[in-house]
């Protein structure tokens, strides 16, 4: 009997041809399913149905913001002790000649949990009572590249699939006239990594994040000419025709396929992404609770209100994205200057945010994740600059998240008294990443892609479901 190519590599040695065939075909049939995008049932109940993700790049310091350490008054303007249980850069920087910052601003507490917060945002500090802290996360390195790849996509080094791709590939979307992962970056520039930090990966070109530009006209042709809506559907109809044809004599057609589907949700935004983008029929009253009424409120003020409006249409993920160029939360000096902007530029908005979720029956079933790459340092090794700033922090990074199936006003974690690490055992990014999962009602091992003969998940080689701060 005449063996085929696929029999060859089957009985290949040890069958591992046929494993790396069943891997090429894998993208490919999935891509050709009816709707890769088609809302999918949750591994298990969880109330979160759909995620809110606010990216603080650069790396937020922890002690201006969330963390009381008031041994950095105490001892401001002297040598910090050596850094214990810490490698590289932190352990060579600590035991260096430095001196300990002090807080920028002086801390009070909020809510029934008398959760610490910074002076320097208020409005947040109104909130505390919905979120749930993590402290004490490590990163797997200390520069801002790979550590932002690690954030937002589980792995340090480029080529993975961004946290939104993973939840749309494992959800689908609620709403078939909008995708399903939309990204809203910061308007002063890029974000680090670019497009590959939202990207989908080695999953299906279907999951990738499409980015919404800053300004008015947030997707480009948006308004066909009127005259012109029956020819293009036409033109539609025809390149769609010979794409399926070029497809079905094709494997590993995962990128056409997308483009296909894009070309059909591309026409079908034209109908439905202008009252999207519409602010103008919201009120005064959320305008202002968002900041839009303030110059340095309003562009991270319209990203929130953007999100919330996406969320409410069935937009599955929505990554909001604060920080870039020289305008990034990286304060290596001047911080009496530079935290405080930072901080204005946000917090309004993102207790607008919270609170408009809320007052809608919105917060229950989404969930609001606050993250950046790493945190800071307490001390500066500039010991002669006037405007001190904070180093790179592997060891020190604070997440925040609220609504979708939290216990609110919850802790898990702490970091030593000077704010440099875990106080006990470290919590891996890797722990936030599977809890992410859990709240959204995925398992982070059913979760999983096979790519180059090994099946890829979120959390590599596993992380710990933080249980502590789920509800």
């Amino acid at each position: 009997m005449k063996k085929t190519r696929r029999d060859m590599l089957l009985d290949s040695y040890l069958g591992l041809g046929g494993l790396a065939l069943a891997d090429m075909l894998a993208p490919s049939a999935l891509a050709a399913s009816a709707d890769p995008l088609a809302p999918k049932p949750q591994h298990h109940f969880a109330k979160a149905k759909r995620c809110i993700f606010l990216f603080m790049e650069g790396g937020v310091a922890q002690m201006d913001t969330f963390e009381h350490k008031p041994m950095l008054t105490k001892y401001a303007g002297q040598q910090m002790p050596k850094a214990e249980r810490t490698t590289g850069e932190i352990a060579t920087f600590s035991a260096a000649p430095n001196r300990i910052i002090p807080p920028q601003a002086a801390f009070k507490q909020y809510g029934s949990t008398g959760r610490w917060v910074s002076g320097l945002l208020p409005e947040l500090a109104t909130t505390v009572d919905d979120m749930a802290f993590i402290h004490g996360i490590k990163v797997d390195n200390n520069n801002h590249a790979p550590a932002v790849y690690h954030s937002l996509t589980g792995n340090q080094f480029p080529g993975s699939a961004s946290i939104g791709a993973w939840v749309t590939y494992g959800l689908g979307s609620e709403n078939r006239d909008l995708p399903g992962f939309i990204v809203m970056g910061d308007r002063r520039g890029s974000t680090i990594g670019g497009a590959s930090v939202w990207g989908n990966g080695f999953l299906p070109a279907a999951y990738q994040g499409t980015l919404f530009r800053n300004g008015s006209t947030p997707i480009v042709d948006l308004h066909p000419r009127p005259e012109a809506v029956a020819s293009q559907r036409k033109e539609l109809d025809l390149l769609k025709w010979l794409n399926e044809k070029h497809s079905a004599e094709r494997t590993n057609t995962s990128e056409l396929d997308a483009r296909i589907a894009s070309f059909e949700l591309a026409f079908r935004m034209q109908s439905r992404a202008p009252e999207l983008v519409d602010l103008s029929g919201e009120t005064a009253a959320t305008r202002k609770l968002y900041g839009l009424d303030e110059e340095i409120t309003e562009p991270f003020g319209t990203q929130c209100l953007m999100a919330r409006r996406m969320v409410e249409r069935g937009v599955r993920f929505v990554k909001v994205m604060h920080g870039a160029g020289g305008d990034r939360w990286d304060d290596h000096g001047n911080i009496g200057e530079r935290i405080p902007t930072h901080c204005k530029e946000v917090d309004k908005p993102i207790a607008g945010l919270l609170k408009d979720l809320k007052s809608r029956g919105m917060l229950d079933d989404t969930l609001v994740v606050w993250a950046s790459e790493m945190g800071r340092t307490p001390f500066d090794n500039n010991l002669t600059t006037d405007k001190p700033g904070r180093d790179h922090n592997q060891y020190g990074l604070v997440i925040w998240m609220a609504g979708g199936g939290i216990r609110p006003g919850s802790t898990f974690g702490a970091t030593d008294d000077f704010s440099v690490r875990a106080a006990d055992d470290e919590i891996p990014l890797r722990d936030v990443h599977a809890t992410l999962l859990h709240l959204l009602g995925l398992n982070q091992n059913r979760l999983n892609y096979l790519h180059a003969g090994r099946y890829k998940k979120l959390t590599d080689i596993g992380g710990r479901v933080i249980k502590e701060i789920v509800a």
